[in-house]
């Protein structure tokens, strides 16, 4: 009799943890539909496996001790094994990378995906890796170079290697559609010549760019287009184990299963993608959080029903979805970034790898903007213009020269092809720091707001550091 007491106490501290009071039937196991005890712990018979309450009844990792779905985190550590054995690189790259070419199946359901962006010296393995990246996303194809004909008029995952150009000018169309591909909404319109009993007619087609697209180069990336990216850098490696061996994907066993596994995918049985109105109710939690008015307690009635795949109720469910809103929320990351790794986020949920996965979002997103702070065009303008006198006119010629004195850049280097005259009126212009102008007979004068400058740049380095706390 004691044992049955204690148990039903231990059911109802889960429940009470859950945020479900006076309802034990709304724990059942998802799985098998009972709840029973094996050595003291709950366990579900169908699967033979220790199950989390606390987590809505979803089995135990036997990797990792965390709830995970079960095909998705199969598919997920297989992935890891088949990278390690061909990559040698660091534990988290291994994490981010799967969990990308899982999201290339998953891909139509996000509203923003990420560009994987990798950059190596020579030797490093970024064509080995894209490879293998071509060989396990959806639909995967591998170019040494792009136009902007096929990145609009083709589907499926774009592994890019050799991407040096990208930067030139002659690339700029290319460029600024790779600017908008990474969000869904973007589209390319084209004329389309037609024959009708009336005679030719022209028609519009209309495609769209968004899709999974992964990138390698050893220079580096544009500015804008590398906001929109995952990096991933890769060192050369002396792992003998691993450098030794020959490419040889089509005849790997591990990669052939895991090819077959995403053909047999039942993407209804991922909550990732039941969860249709997701952004939506990120957005109302974000409202309802920075009104201080949101409520954990919701009754029934004021809860937003979704059509789940699994058996939990709606309160359970809701509890769930608000617990991993409160984790993303509490890592301070926003606006692009959020956007970027929302869809990663969301997949290491369903594996339960999500609180190792905010931390090393969060190392990315700091060292990118530290990278800002030092190496943002915009940033160090701000830098400059905080150290000029107020109250007197320079010429925008003078402010060029002192400019490229202030970023200490080598003659030779192509920085300097952008930095003349007319980008730093423009930038001054577009940063708002111009106070009044006059044009003169050698040139533009301009009188600057050091003091906005100052202020711009000081919130942007406390920015910084209390990313570093």
């Amino acid at each position: 009799m004691t044992g049955d007491i204690l148990e039903k106490e231990r059911e109802e501290e889960i429940l009470r943890k859950a945020g479900v009071k006076d309802n034990l039937e709304l724990m059942k196991c998802r799985n098998c539909s009972e709840l029973i005890y094996k050595d003291n712990k709950p366990y579900c018979k169908l699967l033979e496996k220790e199950v989390r309450l606390e987590d809505g009844c979803q089995y135990w990792s036997e990797k990792l001790n965390t709830p995970e779905n079960s095909e998705l985190s199969e598919i997920y550590w297989m992935i890891k094994e088949v990278l390690k054995e061909f990559i040698d690189t660091k534990e988290e790259n291994y994490d981010i990378i799967a969990l990308w070419i899982i999201g290339t199946w998953l891909h139509e359901y996000f509203e923003t995906y990420p560009y994987l962006y990798i950059n190596a010296m020579k030797g490093s393995g970024k064509t080995r890796l894209l490879k293998l990246i071509k060989e396990l996303s959806k639909d995967g194809d591998m170019l040494t170079s792009l136009t902007e004909a096929v990145l609009f008029r083709t589907n499926g995952t774009l592994c890019i290697d050799e991407f040096e150009s990208i930067s030139s000018k002659d690339k700029n169309a290319l460029r600024e559609l790779l600017n908008t591909a990474y969000k869904k909404g973007g589209k390319v319109k084209r004329m389309k010549k037609i024959k009708t009993p009336a005679g030719e007619q022209q028609i519009v087609e209309e495609f769209s760019t968004f899709r999974p697209i992964a990138m390698a180069n050893i220079s580096g990336m544009d500015e804008v287009l590398e906001d929109r990216c995952i990096p991933i850098i890769l060192e050369k490696s002396g792992n003998s184990g691993v450098v030794r061996k020959i490419e040889d994907f089509s005849n790997n066993e591990l990669i052939k299963a895991i090819k077959l596994k995403f053909a047999n995918f039942g993407v209804v049985r991922c909550s990732v993608v039941t969860l249709k109105n997701i952004y939506k109710e990120w957005n109302t939690f974000v409202k309802n959080t920075t009104q201080t008015t949101y409520n954990y307690t919701h009754t029934l009635n004021t809860l937003t029903t979704h059509n789940y795949t699994h058996t939990l109720t709606t309160i359970i469910t809701y509890n769930y979805i608000t617990t991993l809103f409160k984790k993303i929320y509490d890592t301070d990351i926003d606006g692009r970034n959020l956007e970027l790794a929302f869809p990663l986020i969301l997949i290491a949920e369903e594996i339960g790898i999500t609180d190792r996965v905010i931390q090393i979002i969060k190392n990315i997103v700091n060292e990118k903007k530290d990278t800002d702070i030092i190496e943002s065009r915009d940033v160090m303008l701000y830098d400059y213009v905080s150290r000029e006198l107020e109250g007197s006119f320079v010429k925008i010629k003078d402010l060029v020269v002192g400019f490229r004195e202030f970023i200490n850049y080598e003659p030779e280097d192509e920085f300097r092809n952008w930095l003349n005259t007319r980008w730093m009126g423009r930038a001054l212009k577009r940063l708002n720091l111009i106070v009044d102008k006059r044009r003169l007979r050698d040139g533009m004068e301009v009188m600057l707001n050091c003091q906005k400058a100052r202020e711009k740049f000081r919130i942007l380095k406390k920015s910084e550091n209390d990313d570093k706390k």
